[in-house]
């Protein structure tokens, strides 16, 4: 009798042990995503503030490209993803 009630303890404490441990990587590794997505929301936050100084930049830079024709401001934008047309000019009124 003691002999099956022994077995049972080391089977319940190799089973305790088990879940502790994957209590413990659980954990880790919640730690890590939950930075993970501390950080990039951060960025995100950051992002949102300077929208404001970038959008006049970049509208500034397309008009200047537009209206000097020149390519290296073309290139630059291009190489950020923003591709832009210059309006046509309106014919000039006799």
């Amino acid at each position: 009798m003691q002999g099956g009630m022994q077995k049972l303890l080391i089977g319940g404490s190799v089973i305790f042990l088990v879940l502790v441990l994957a209590n413990i990587t659980l954990y880790t590794s919640n730690r890590t995503l939950q930075e993970q997505v501390n950080t990039r929301n951060e960025y995100i936050q950051q992002s949102l503030q300077l929208e404001k100084i970038y959008q006049p930049l970049v509208r500034t830079l397309a008009a200047l490209a537009a209206t000097r024709n020149d390519t290296q401001i073309k290139t630059l934008l291009n190489e950020q993803g923003i591709n832009f047309s210059a309006a046509p000019t309106p014919p000039a009124k006799k």
